[in-house]
């Protein structure tokens, strides 16, 4: 069976026997895969820095249709992300799009637009850099929610339906994990519930631009860390509840 070349982005690699890798990489035309990179440990290994983490490739591999693995070829490399690990905030980031992308996406399902999503964050930090990092993550975390089908709608409230961004009421909202979208006060208070994080009406509005705006256009305003924060929980919530774990990244990309 011939080989197939597809464009890819690789997310996770697993060490198998003594030279071998398995690597969990995700195709713009098949979606996410899962194969067998023989001797890829090996000092002269033909894959080279091509299997390294969110690396962009030529993937060239063999599928049958009886298993699950795919047997690993070569690959190309397109655009490697080693210049961007000296700072270790944007590290961290790219861990957390890998753990995200290898969580969230289906098995051999095609998605060029996620695809492109993880494209158009990784060249904001090659260009931008450290910069871009806090940008990059929360729309990210945006858009990787919306295209999976189930970001909430940030502007009513998940109990009553009232408006949160009406000006004359000026209502504020909460989320706690494991509801699927925010409340108003006054059902927060109804239901009882204590623990619970406000999400302000500043983050819903960079939400709403960041629905419109390419990430390059988005990070071209001033950010820091604690930009949006409140929203980056949020959304790591729900990327959590749907993938019934919680993300090892983030508590390391959010710390202090």
């Amino acid at each position: 069976m011939p080989a197939r070349v597809s464009e890819a982005l690789v997310l996770r690699t697993y060490p198998l026997k003594e030279a071998d890798l398995v690597v969990s990489f995700f195709t713009r035309d098949s979606g996410k895969l899962r194969g067998v990179a023989k001797r890829a440990r090996r000092p002269k290994s033909s894959f080279g820095a091509g299997l390294e983490r969110l690396s962009h490739v030529r993937m060239a591999y063999f599928q049958r249709e009886t298993r699950e693995l795919v047997n690993l070829d070569s690959c190309e490399l397109i655009h490697s992300q080693f210049g961007l690990v000296s700072d270790y905030r944007v590290g961290i980031a790219l861990d957390y799009f890998a753990e995200v992308s290898d969580q969230l996406l289906p098995p051999a399902e095609a998605n060029e637009k996620f695809f492109r999503l993880l494209l158009a964050v990784l060249e904001v930090l090659r260009s931008a850099g450290p910069a871009a990092v806090w940008c990059a993550v929360t729309y990210f975390s945006l858009w990787a929610a919306r295209l999976s089908g189930w970001l909430p709608d940030l502007h009513v409230c998940l109990e009553c339906g009232s408006l949160l961004d009406d000006a004359e009421t000026a209502e504020r909202a909460f989320f706690s994990r494991g509801r699927a979208g925010l409340i108003c006060r006054d059902c927060r208070r109804a239901l009882g519930i204590g623990n619970a994080w406000e999400l302000s009406a500043e983050s819903r509005a960079i939400a709403r631009d960041m629905a419109r705006l390419p990430v390059a256009q988005a990070a071209q305003a001033d950010w820091s860390q604690t930009k949006a924060a409140d929203l980056r929980r949020f959304l790591a919530q729900q990327i959590e509840a749907h993938v019934e774990r919680r993300l090892v990244t983030v508590p390391l990309l959010e710390a202090e």
